[in-house]
């Protein structure tokens, strides 16, 4: 049976990474460091067999899929279905800001965070269309660090994918549009060659 191959990229690096501040939608661009990583995993991909990126309409994840691009000739499509968890009031603070203004216990309150609920719909959404739509094509996808271990979490449940992807690594699944398969997690390979 044919398969898709899903490649997925956490964006570059970005100030606000660095300092530990919460992004969600704030459009923070990417940092020196995160293009020079954006460089690597792009240089890396050149020896793969892609067809097309999708990317999240934030700048970071913008800038990582142009610059994997210039690699790649790929053709590169945004949607805004692959941005990160909105971060609602937390956006822009760190943990240590949070306690400080909210208490310890700050995740039990409403402070307008996108729930896994919401997270779950539209990502779902983004997967079940781009896999009808371009199947059977190997496809990279630039987002974000929340959402895509939520995403990972709910297509593979028995997979031990709860940790947070490293900035520019690949995690690459297989689909046949009704099954899913963890093929690489979180390489970072290019990184350190």
């Amino acid at each position: 049976m044919k398969k898709s191959k899903i490649g997925l990229i956490r964006h570059g690096e970005t100030d606000w990474n660095k300092a530990k501040r919460s992004q969600g939608h704030s459009d923070i661009p990417l940092n020196h460091a995160g293009k020079q990583q954006a460089h690597r995993v792009g240089e890396r991909l050149t020896n793969e067999t892609w067809d097309l990126i999708y990317s999240s309409d934030l700048q970071r994840a913008q800038q990582t899929a142009e610059i994997i691009q210039q690699y790649t000739n790929l053709p590169h499509y945004i949607d805004p279905r692959l941005r990160e968890r909105h971060g609602g009031k937390i956006e822009g603070t760190t943990e240590t800001e949070r306690i400080k203004k909210w208490g310890e216990s700050w995740q039990t309150l409403d402070l307008g965070i996108e729930s896994d609920e919401q997270i779950n719909e539209r990502g779902l959404s983004f997967f079940t269309d781009i896999t009808k739509i371009h199947y059977p094509k190997n496809i990279l996808i630039v987002s974000h660090g929340s959402f895509l271990k939520r995403i990972l979490r709910t297509l593979l449940p028995a997979e031990p994918v709860n940790v947070s992807l490293e900035n520019c690594s690949l995690t690459v699944l297989t689909t046949t549009q009704t099954t899913w398969q963890l093929k690489l997690h979180n390489d970072i390979k290019h990184m350190v060659e």
